[in-house]
């Protein structure tokens, strides 16, 4: 593993900060300073920042119903319920993959995989997130259609999606609509901008992974089967073309 990145698994600090710290000299394998980019790392090398050890967390995988109410973040400065309100004290270093605003509710995963979730963040792997909407009025054929399409958002097209009418009360229209990207407020503003605005709005899947059954505010950890189809998803399961191997001995 390229050092900046054992760094970084660590949970000491992202990548890039990381490759500050071994740029400015702060950091040491097997005792010796190093300073060059691209060195790679064994389980068995010791490895310090500052004079400290560090050693990559274990990947952990876990999967929160998120309730109404709560912020997408592990701290909050106006003392807001946050997701951290609900993870196991055995959660270690795991964070938000992407958000759910304060007024929607549902699946949400975290982890301290970081090439994870980036990739599962990134709609250049197209994977499937999938919501139930109910949205103010019956929305026509048309506008619709122009969901299906992509709509403007900040003078941005989205994506196509997948939009379908799951039933029709009182209250409105109940859509379940399925999209890859992650923009802020996505499928609120998609809806706005058909003229149906949205009153409620639970994410129920992301690629294999569902809600189903999970109580609002439950968390748990994912399953192996259930991690190694989201990496497949994104790519992961193939190991990378061997690079040049520079090694730091032992003094």
């Amino acid at each position: 593993m390229r050092l900046h990145k054992y760094i970084a698994h660590s949970g000491v600090c992202s990548r890039r900060k990381a490759e500050e710290l071994i740029a400015a000299g702060r950091v040491t394998v097997n005792g010796q300073p190093v300073v060059e980019m691209g060195v790679k790392v064994e389980a068995t090398d010791v490895v310090a920042v500052d004079g400290k050890r560090v050693e990559p967390a274990a990947h952990q995988y876990l999967v929160l119903n998120k309730p109404r109410g709560v912020v997408t973040t592990l701290s909050d400065p106006q003392r807001r319920p946050t997701v951290a309100d609900y993870l196991p004290t055995s959660a270690r270093g795991v964070k938000p993959v992407g958000r759910l605003d304060m007024d929607t509710d549902g699946l949400l995963i975290l982890t301290n995989d970081g090439d994870f979730a980036m990739r599962l963040a990134h709609p250049r792997y197209e994977v499937d997130k999938e919501y139930e909407a109910l949205v103010e009025g019956v929305p026509s054929e048309e506008a619709l259609e122009r969901l299906r399409r992509g709509v403007t958002i900040d003078g941005e097209r989205t994506a196509p999606a997948q939009v379908r009418v799951l039933g029709v009360g009182r209250d409105g229209a109940r859509l379940s609509i399925i999209i890859h990207e992650g923009k802020n407020r996505q499928i609120r503003r998609m809806a706005e901008a058909v003229g149906h605005a949205v009153l409620e709005l639970r994410r129920i899947r992301i690629g294999p992974l569902r809600l189903k059954g999970m109580r609002p505010g439950e968390a748990r950890l994912i399953g192996v089967q259930q991690v190694a189809e989201l990496k497949r998803l994104v790519g992961l399961t193939e190991s990378p073309a061997a690079a040049p191997k520079r090694r730091v001995k032992p003094q």
